[in-house]
């Protein structure tokens, strides 16, 4: 059953894709739409499976492998202000605007808390799918995109652990904080000191593929330190993929590594968030999650936009990296399981988030499309200046 559902994601996801771009949009527009014609909700030929779901994960932390391998570090460098702008804007905007709106919807404090932690949540896999489309992954709006993403991460995991403490969970604050620290820490020093060494000694054995079997050794190890230590595996993946880039590996990871995603994991990885998606009752709260949706949508846009705008960006680089700010993706859902485990969410909200999540999943690919569509920055002032000249 899985080779058969594997073989219906592929050939679906591709065409979905083409057909995607042959309308003007980026193509992973439609192979997350193409996930919600397959799974569940309509045709029933594809099902959330385990091993689906693990094939995802590594569709993910593979794009964002690549997306390190693609990075430029003295750019990455140079945006560090900006990161920090976009993330932070995207996070206090969303979060007291997300307050407010639990408190009028009848929530507790911590409750309310809570939903602002989870609309400030930001899940760049997709948006980094559609910048390499839109060729814009190298550009400084794409290094301040990436860069704001791991800001967001930590931020709102430490946020999070802090009102977990205050509402009464089992969370010790301080063993969190210095488990972040560790391992941003041991990050550095294994990017530093053992990737060169272990591809070096590695590469030379006397069997096949083995630079890109160091790779991705070295990928999954990150990945999973990141995951065990209260840090998205998707940053420990984005790390790792700079750690390459800096070797003379490069190139020869990156052509292999892109072979092997895009031709299986990315596909699933894109088309798995359709098929998770649960249209039961939606009638019933089709008003809330409207509004939610929109809330959702507008923050975190509003929010990185104007974070973007005060680092020095145009107002057309602005919009853009704001859109591509918006998705919440696999991030927020994990911080909804959380909440509905804690009873911080009820049943119902929980189901209504998901489809927020998904809803501000599928816009950001054409938004980003809009924004950052040369046809729109021809918009600008004359006057007007981009980021960095």
């Amino acid at each position: 059953m899985l080779i058969l559902q594997l073989a219906i994601i592929l050939i679906a996801s591709k065409i979905a894709g083409d057909i995607s771009v042959r309308l003007g949009q980026p193509s992973v527009l439609g192979k997350l739409l193409i996930g919600i014609v397959l799974g569940p909700s309509l045709l029933g030929l594809v099902t959330d499976t385990d091993t689906i779901a693990e094939f995802s994960q590594i569709g993910v932390i593979l794009l964002m492998f690549i997306a390190g391998l693609e990075t430029d570090l003295d750019e990455f460098k140079r945006t560090g202000k900006a990161s920090t702008f976009v993330g932070l804007g995207g996070i206090i905007v969303p979060l007291v605007i997300g307050y407010f709106t639990g408190h009028m919807m009848g929530m507790t404090n911590f409750e309310s808390w809570f939903l602002g932690l989870l609309l400030s949540a930001t899940s760049v896999s997709i948006s980094v799918q559609a910048l390499k489309e839109l060729n814009k992954l190298k550009s400084r709006e794409g290094a301040t995109i990436l860069g704001a993403a791991v800001i967001d991460d930590v931020v709102v995991i430490l946020a999070l652990a802090f009102l977990m403490s205050f509402a009464g969970s089992d969370v010790h604050l301080g063993l969190i904080v210095l488990k972040k620290f560790l391992f941003f820490t041991g990050a550095f020093l294994l990017s530093w000191k053992v990737v060169p060494w272990f591809l070096k000694k590695f590469s030379p054995l006397k069997v096949t593929e083995t630079v890109i079997s160091s790779a991705l050794i070295i990928c999954f190890v990150f990945a999973y330190l990141a995951e065990y230590t209260g840090v998205a595996a998707i940053i420990g993946a984005y790390i790792a993929g700079i750690a390459i880039s800096l070797t003379n590996y490069k190139h020869e990871v990156f052509e292999k590594v892109e072979t092997i995603s895009y031709s299986i994991f990315v596909p699933v990885f894109f088309t798995s968030i359709g098929i998770k998606a649960q249209f039961d009752g939606i009638t019933e709260n089709l008003s809330l999650i409207i509004i939610l949706s929109f809330i959702a949508i507008l923050t975190k846009f509003v929010g990185a936009a104007i974070g973007a705008k005060s680092s020095g960006f145009n107002w057309n680089s602005s919009l853009g990296i704001g859109s591509a700010m918006v998705s919440r993706g696999e991030v927020a859902l994990i911080i909804a399981s959380i909440g509905l485990e804690t009873k911080l969410l009820s049943a119902d909200m929980f189901a209504v988030l998901v489809v927020v999540i998904l809803v501000t999943t599928i816009v950001t690919p054409p938004m980003m499309k809009f924004f950052f569509n040369p046809k729109v920055k021809k918009l600008k002032k004359p006057q007007e200046r981009s980021f960095g000249g």
